[in-house]
């Protein structure tokens, strides 16, 4: 896991001119392993960062990402914010993550300026483990409901996953608990998505199995701290043509529906050298 300072530190952007800026990337140590690309979630969540950058009033409304190419974790990373429309309602950018010639995400990020309601539901929190009594730690907690191991490919079970996730000592800033929750959401709708199939689970992804997250698209719905545990309740509907789709909800330990996200990703034989 990654040490929630080092995160926090990944966020904070340096302004290399007008629209324009540079980050740095996560430490190794979050499950991608140094040899493999940047964890996609730590993109996502720069881009909601850059998104916020001259907007101070308003917050992310959504975020949909294009993963066109994995970004080398030796290089640091340019970011480029094309402003699209400011308003006092909204406010819409497309951020374009590259590394020299590399271009390797493109966001549209979607502000908000807050409202009162005029018409207000949510669905429920579904009946799952509640959240873990684990004292906090300086690291990104997870925990997963009923201890699955989507990393086994014999652990066959349904196309569903229960996440409880936490990043203690956050700052209580509305837009960093964004880009955190960002960060989270990308790293476990592809496992669910092969929990039904015998014989295929991550821990073969990048050696048999060519795997991947094409598309990404997260909705915040209310405000939320991040340091305080979030249950990620995903479910892949389908996979097939070497895809997979899955979606998810996030609840508060209180049952109040905070964000959802949707995603795109490959999953298919890795071509054999």
């Amino acid at each position: 896991m990654v040490r929630v300072e080092q995160l926090v530190a990944a966020l904070a952007l340096d302004q290399a001119g007008p629209d324009r800026f540079r980050a740095v990337n996560v430490e190794a140590g979050h499950g991608q392993g140094s040899s493999g690309p940047v964890f996609g979630g730590q993109l996502m969540a720069q881009s909601v960062m850059a998104g916020l950058a001259g907007h101070d009033a308003m917050r992310v409304k959504t975020l949909h990402t294009v993963f066109a190419r994995g970004a080398s974790p030796d290089l640091p990373l340019d970011i480029t914010v094309d402003p699209m429309h400011a308003g006092r309602s909204f406010a819409s950018s497309a951020v374009t993550i590259s590394q020299g010639d590399r271009l390797c995400t493109r966001s549209i990020v979607l502000l908000t300026a807050d409202e009162p309601d005029f018409i207000h539901h949510a669905d429920p929190a579904p009946a799952t483990a509640p959240a873990p009594t684990t004292p906090p730690t300086d690291e990104w907690q997870v925990s997963v409901v009923d201890d699955v191991d989507i990393a086994d490919p014999e652990a066959v079970g349904p196309a569903g996953l229960d996440v409880w996730t936490r990043f203690p000592g956050a700052p209580d800033e509305p837009g960093i608990a964004q880009a955190l929750l960002a960060f989270a959401t990308d790293g476990f709708l592809i496992g669910t998505a092969m929990r039904p199939h015998a014989g295929v689970g991550q821990a073969q992804a990048h050696v048999t199995l060519t795997t991947g997250v094409v598309s990404h698209t997260l909705t915040f719905h209310e405000p939320f701290p991040a340091a305080d545990w979030l249950l990620l309740a995903h479910r892949s509907p389908h996979a097939g043509h070497g895809r997979c789709y899955g979606r998810a909800d996030v609840f508060t330990p209180a049952g109040n529906l905070v964000a959802s996200f949707v995603q795109d990703a490959i999953i298919r034989p890795a071509p054999i050298s």
